[in-house]
């Protein structure tokens, strides 16, 4: 049976005990009496209080104890004691049993609406993918169910339609609200060649794109995936709790065993009343509200980062966060665009071009891809090549017409003849911030190709607020020392770690952590190792899916003005964590000398079903307080500085 038809049952059945209590002090008592108050509690117990006694049941046969467990222990007491005093003809509280069981079933329930609130993030990302395709089979557009999409398909989408699975556009243009998925509220436009993504939504033009993430792989079905698996995590100041707990309850026991045996032997008290202060301290001391303030706090606030287009793994990051001392960066595709450009030539512009068009064609490096686009634009022949060779690091090699050839960067010219003047020419270039890859053959320079990869536009912004949180920032990268000053001293990066090969990459911020903890903030395979070993992992969206999986927190908008806001949102979080904990635990600590009777003397005293009532309050104020992080405002440093 479901929590909240445990609660209706508890709570119809107890009407008429409440209405008992009301009617006692007129001398009038609800029809059959005594009789009827055990029958109607003998119910409540059987139905909506055995799931307390099982758990606190099965805890105990595993020498544990937890939250049911007092509830447990109170109710039964209430129970069993009004058996006897109904027996021996003295004062029942039958009511007592029931209204803690009422009361403590309703915190459960406000419980779960606040849990199913929390968790209405992955319900709507769900509730985002399309219904259908409109695909081109035989020829023809069809419109066909999203589970016969595979890849390779062609689908036409129209104004107004959503894009049904991940792909890349090849004929139209169009703007496209990528919010829902990214967080960004501004359409953005795309033409042939630019990616897509599922379940976003076509505004003005009719475009198809070849499918080429269907069912799980799309980056919506990954991102539901991830949310879930957040909010299901523990932060590792979960165990804490969960060690509390367990000191906790039977410590609670006791008091409740010191208090009824202070009441009873030493200030003369009735068994009945020393049993009722002794049940409602078990009662009071119920630490529900501390068992809530973990889990409700993480399932708010990593829906609240799904919706902002940051998606946060698990609680792990978010206690992470509160100790980074020092954000390491990698630099193309992270600082800068990611797509490099040819900008200068030096030497005879169609044998340089020819040579490094030849040898590039068979490397995955950004620059060859910028290499092979400028040879393409200026119709250049490329060269067949033989014995290629890639060299970590450095370059490649490969025969061209019979000569030794190679491009790559100066660690290649150990043994390589280079003129005073092309020294000159590469010393200007990269103070330009300009990459500058040699090209020779048989051991001799015979040009040099410059290229630069521009910072982002948002760079500068992103480092600044960054450094306002009182953060150090370091560029870590494999490109030259001069040109990573450059591009740092651009967007305002304290420090440059330069030459860096991709295998070293986690070795360096292993020797960064020796000042504190570190974030590391990349986009490539390469940079998987590094975001791997660093305290917590920052993986660009528009990265592979490698360095995703590698990372702790993802920014599915590829904006590096995110990282501050994924330091502010996993910060507010666990700071809530902490305060939830807080006011659970002194709630505890107030709640139960009051309960034990210790202000009996001016008045103050809790029942066991007002204790009961408080209890549930008590939990439902965590629930609210996690629930407020939804409104919670997350602004840059910068803004606020």
């Amino acid at each position: 049976m479901t929590i909240t038809k445990r609660f209706w049952v508890s709570l119809i059945l107890s009407l008429p005990l409440l209405a008992n209590m009301i009617m006692m002090p007129f001398g009038k008592t609800i029809i059959g009496g005594v009789w009827t108050q055990l029958i109607l509690t003998t119910i409540i117990m059987a139905v909506s209080a055995r799931p307390f006694w099982n758990s606190a049941w099965a805890s105990f046969t595993k020498h544990h104890s937890n939250m049911d467990t007092l509830v447990a222990i109170g109710t039964l007491v209430a129970y069993v004691y009004s058996i006897y005093a109904m027996a021996t003809g003295q004062a029942v509280f039958f009511e007592s049993a029931a209204f803690v069981t009422t009361f403590v079933l309703l915190g459960q329930v406000f419980e779960e609406r606040m849990r199913n609130n929390a968790s209405d993030a992955v319900g709507k990302l769900v509730d985002l993918q399309a219904k259908e395709a409109d695909v081109k089979r035989d020829g023809e557009f069809k419109k066909i169910p999203m589970s016969e999409v595979v890849v390779g398909d062609v689908i036409r989408v129209k104004p107004g339609e959503k894009v049904a699975v991940d792909g890349t556009i090849i004929d139209g243009t169009s703007t496209i609200d990528e919010s829902m998925v990214t967080g960004e509220s501004m359409p953005v436009e795309k033409r042939s060649g630019d990616k897509v993504i599922g379940s976003t939504i076509n505004s003005n033009g009719t475009f198809t794109f070849k499918a080429e993430k269907v069912g799980n792989d799309t980056m919506l079905s990954q991102i539901v995936e991830l949310v879930k698996k957040a909010q299901n995590s523990h932060a590792p100041i979960q165990n804490l709790t969960d060690k509390v707990s367990d000191i906790f309850v039977p410590v609670v026991l006791i008091l409740s065993i010191l208090t009824f045996m202070v009441w009873y032997v030493f200030l003369d008290a009735s068994v009945a009343n020393s049993l009722i202060f002794a049940v409602s301290v078990v009662v009071i001391a119920c630490p529900c509200a501390l068992g809530l303030a973990t889990p409700t706090a993480l399932m708010v606030g990593t829906g609240r980062s799904a919706k902002m287009g940051i998606l946060i793994k698990n609680g792990e990051v978010l206690e992470a966060v509160n100790e980074i001392k020092t954000v390491v960066l990698d630099k193309t595709g992270t600082v800068t665009v990611g797509k490099p450009e040819v900008t200068d030539i030096v030497g005879n512009e169609k044998a340089v071009l020819s040579v490094a068009s030849g040898l590039e064609q068979s490397s995955e490096h950004p620059l060859a891809s910028a290499i092979l686009t400028d040879a393409k634009e200026k119709e250049i022949v490329t060269p067949k090549v033989a014995d290629f060779k890639a060299i970590e690091g450095k370059g490649v090699s490969a025969q061209v017409n019979g000569k030794q050839a190679f491009v790559g960067n100066d660690k290649l010219l150990a043994d390589v003849k280079i003129s005073d003047a092309m020294k000159q020419q590469v010393t200007k270039l990269q103070k330009e911030a300009k990459t500058v890859v040699f090209v020779g053959l048989n051991d001799k320079v015979i040009g040099l190709i410059a290229i630069q990869d521009a910072p982002k536009a948002t760079s500068k912004e992103a480092i600044a607020a960054l450094k306002a949180r009182g953060l150090k920032t370091v560029m870590l990268t494999g490109d030259n020392q001069l040109v990573a000053e450059a591009i740092a001293k651009q967007v305002g990066i304290d420090e440059v770690v330069a030459d860096v090969l991709p295998s070293e990459k986690a070795d360096h911020v292993k020797a960064i952590q020796q000042d504190g903890k570190v974030a590391f903030v990349g986009d490539g395979i390469n940079d998987a190792p590094a975001l791997t070993v660093a305290d917590v992992g920052i993986a660009m969206g528009s990265g592979t899916d490698i360095a995703i999986e590698s990372g702790g927190i993802v920014l599915v908008k590829n904006d590096l003005r995110d990282v501050d806001k994924a330091l502010a949102l996993s910060k507010k979080t666990f700071n809530r964590i902490k305060l939830n904990l807080f006011w659970a635990f002194i709630y505890n600590v107030l709640g139960i000398p009051v309960a034990a009777g210790i202000f009996f003397g001016i008045g103050l005293t809790l029942s066991p079903e007002l204790a009961g009532l408080a209890m549930a309050f008590s939990s439902l104020s965590v629930v609210t307080s996690s629930m407020l992080l939804n409104k919670a405002k997350i602004t840059s440093k910068v803004a606020t500085a």
